[in-house]
């Protein structure tokens, strides 16, 4: 079974003007369901929002954009008696998309492992359940990332490691992120990486990556690789959705 997953640097409904509309890069990620499992033949999408604290507004957010178009459901960690059917690893294994906004990767990551959700996303992926998410929910794949967890913008080394090197997302979207990166890669503080901008989603199949895509004109995306002792970009090829 392929491992498919899709990492945004930002974009999709969380950053829509419209939350009510469908964007690109949402209807892309729902394309990539191959049979979808939910009611009416519409593919199961459940949405984890650990790294803003289940926050409701989020919450909200993703029900509203995603109405008609998936058969929604929520997994939130802390309030536990809230998981459907009490059961966080059965809910996870029966969806075709994890879906993962952005927040704290730090306190993400702490609270998944806390809960064994990491094990059990590892399990979804082989099986063949999408996995998806914008910011952190773009960062914690990797092996490491740039976050904001803990203040200003640093390192932090201790991803899931699903997919391999760093990452940086809003490259073009936070002043400071691509410089931080930079430096984090070429000094060496964190192994070469790819670096999405707002708008721009790196699509991986068993750790391989397979394209970037953009909903946003003039998006791009990046490898970033260490040389001596600096940082150099690679701007990849991203094709624009429709």
């Amino acid at each position: 079974m392929t491992t498919t997953v899709l990492t945004m640097g930002g974009g999709g409904f969380s950053m829509a003007d419209d939350p009510a509309v469908a964007t690109p890069l949402d209807d892309f990620l729902l394309s990539l369901v191959e049979r979808p499992r939910g009611a009416g033949g519409l593919p199961r999408v459940c949405f984890v929002p650990t790294a803003s604290g289940d926050a409701a507004s989020y919450v909200e957010g993703f029900t509203t954009a995603f109405a008609g178009r998936a058969e929604t459901s929520v997994l939130p960690l802390f309030y536990y008696d809230q998981i459907p059917g009490g059961d966080l690893r059965a809910h996870v294994l029966a969806q075709d998309v994890v879906y993962v906004g952005g927040g704290s990767t730090a306190n993400l990551l702490a609270l998944w492992r806390l809960h064994g959700l990491d094990e059990v996303l590892r399990e979804a992926a082989a099986a063949g359940t999408v996995l998806a998410g914008i910011s952190a929910g773009m960062n914690c794949w990797y092996d490491g990332s740039v976050t904001d967890s803990y203040g200003p913008l640093a390192a932090l080394p201790d991803g899931l490691g699903l997919l391999p090197g760093s990452a940086c997302p809003h490259y073009d979207g936070e002043a400071e992120r691509r410089p931080t990166y930079l430096d984090l890669v070429g000094t060496g503080t964190l192994p070469d990486g790819h670096a999405a901008d707002d708008g721009c989603a790196l699509l991986w199949r068993d750790g391989e990556l397979v394209e970037a895509v953009s909903e946003r004109e003039g998006a791009r995306a990046y490898r970033v690789r260490r040389a001596g002792d600096r940082a150099i970009e690679e701007q990849l090829e991203v094709r624009p959705l429709p």
